[in-house]
């Protein structure tokens, strides 16, 4: 049996992994499955067939319809977002700087996020809406890579000396957020506490799913797009150079793509940390190296990871609602403990 599928058209041309599309295939179905079983448990719980019939808008209670689509559903579905967009932005930052504990919420990205929501809760809560809370976030994340990018600039941007940087700014913003915290009112101290923990506790159809949507829609098939790229750069800049790359300008693109995506996702879902760490880690055990690969499989891996956490954190300590952020921190923590002694000697 061939390795790979060839899927030709009348502009385009592309070989397909028959190892990914199984892996994403079934990584899909499990996904279903906990959509399906999310959408039932809570303090009312629906029986999977009356689930599965509201879902297809055959719901036999008229209420049920109302707890799943109007509270549940769109929670569900910016779970899949941000754990989506933090995966491939984690998936890009380790491929672009050939570092394997790369992630958004470690070199800065997710810091300066998290800054601009704060600065955004600190100055402008009380006078603008807080639907523009995404904006500041976003802004936060941008201009705290291209302060990361400036510092790490000397005819061109190394790998190494980005991720040095980045750590750096990533504490010292993190030093930025709390001292806001502790000289803000009590209430504003309390909304950014939330937020800085990962939260995705009261999402709406409007504030939350549809601001995101766009983010994941462009710059998901942009990074699939760039994907060679990435594995051109994988194997160093002189051989990128070499082969005709133009290393500087891709390594820009990417980084706007991998910021745009994180920036997004945690305008919405808060300083949800290491899902850009783990999900590329688990994807390249399923599926090998390859970045095409990797990018849809770390994607679907994301999704499901934050799907879990908030649905633990929502049904097993009811009637508190626990921060998805928490699991994912406790589960992320180790692992991140697991690859600095498995990269100890790199």
């Amino acid at each position: 049996m061939k390795k790979f599928i060839t899927v030709r058209g009348p502009f385009y041309s592309f070989l397909m992994s028959r190892k990914v599309l199984m892996v994403s295939m079934l990584l899909f179905f499990v996904m279903l499955a906990v959509i399906v079983l999310s959408v039932g448990m809570g303090s009312v719980r629906i029986s999977v067939m009356d689930t599965i019939s509201a879902l297809f808008g055959h719901a036999k209670d008229s209420s049920h319809q109302v707890i799943i689509f109007s509270l549940r559903l769109p929670r569900i579905v910016v779970a899949m977002l941000v754990g989506a967009a933090l995966a491939v932005s984690g998936a890009i930052l380790q491929g672009m700087i050939r570092n394997p504990l790369a992630s958004p919420d470690i070199i800065g990205i997710s810091g300066g996020a998290t800054l601009g929501a704060v600065i955004y809760f600190y100055f402008f809560a009380e006078t603008t809406s807080i639907h523009m809370l995404p904006i500041g976030a976003v802004i936060g994340a941008f201009v705290s890579t291209f302060a990361i990018y400036l510092m790490a600039w000397k005819k061109g941007v190394s790998p190494l000396k980005l991720v040095l940087i980045g750590i750096g700014m990533n504490a010292a913003f993190t030093s930025i957020t709390y001292m806001l915290l502790i000289s803000a009112p009590f209430v504003l101290a309390q909304k950014s506490l939330t937020f800085m923990t990962g939260s995705i506790y009261g999402t709406s159809w409007q504030n939350d799913v549809l601001p995101l949507l766009p983010w994941v829609l462009i710059l998901m098939p942009a990074a699939m797009l760039y994907a060679r790229h990435v594995n051109v750069q994988e194997l160093g800049d002189d051989v990128a150079s070499g082969v005709g790359s133009s290393v500087q300008k891709h390594r820009l693109v990417l980084l706007i793509i991998a910021v745009g995506l994180a920036g997004a996702a945690v305008a919405i879902g808060g300083a949800i940390a290491f899902i850009g760490l783990m999900a590329p880690h688990i994807a390249r055990r399923l599926v090998g190296p390859a970045f095409g690969g990797v990018l849809p499989v770390s994607a679907l891996i994301g999704a499901l990871l934050l799907l879990l956490a908030d649905f633990i954190g929502r049904t097993m300590f009811t009637p508190l609602d626990i921060p998805a952020g928490v699991f994912t921190a406790i589960i992320g923590a180790p692992f991140f403990v697991y690859l600095l002694y498995r990269h100890r000697k790199s």
